[in-house]
């Protein structure tokens, strides 16, 4: 087989086995990099280059495997764009985390989220409380969108539930 047919082969199977790696790892994580996640990226980096070039480890290797992952992201991203079935599938639907100050327990345990995480990301939204929260959704590139109650709505509910 032609070296280069081999390194754009070897490349295109390291990127689709990555973009797996990360969807099962979380998308949380992706948008909360912590330093021992960026570690764990440049080692991964590392670790895969020599089976994406081989024995081909010279400049054109790596020009060609740098232009492989540039095609194949932009192949990968038309797809996420054309398909909705294809997308859902490789990064997931929206959650619900907490909807009218009730938080979705069920919902954070399969998405790996503490209550600590959860009420961190409400402070940065200026909440302190579940309850004023109308909505929060862990979106699918996980950043964590949250939308206050209106001080209303949030008298009319606490009437309910009193």
């Amino acid at each position: 087989m032609n070296p280069y047919i081999e390194i754009i082969l070897r490349t295109i199977t390291v990127y689709v086995a990555i973009v797996l790696g990360i969807r099962l790892f979380g998308k949380k994580e992706i948008s909360q990099l912590s330093i021992t996640d960026l570690v764990f990226i440049l080692l991964i980096s590392n670790a895969v280059q020599n089976a994406m070039v081989g024995e081909g480890a010279s400049l054109e290797g790596g020009l060609i495997a740098a232009a492989t992952l540039f095609v194949a992201n932009f192949v990968f991203k038309n797809l996420l764009f054309k398909s909705k079935k294809f997308s859902r599938l490789m990064q997931g639907e929206p959650m619900v985390l907490v909807y009218k100050g009730v938080v979705r327990h069920q919902n954070m345990a399969s998405e790996k989220i503490t209550m600590d995480e959860l009420e961190a990301t409400l402070r940065e939204h200026g909440l302190t409380d579940t309850e004023k929260v109308e909505l929060a959704v862990l979106e699918i590139d996980g950043n964590i969108s949250v939308v206050a109650m209106n001080e209303h709505k949030l008298k009319s509910y606490k009437r309910k539930a009193g």
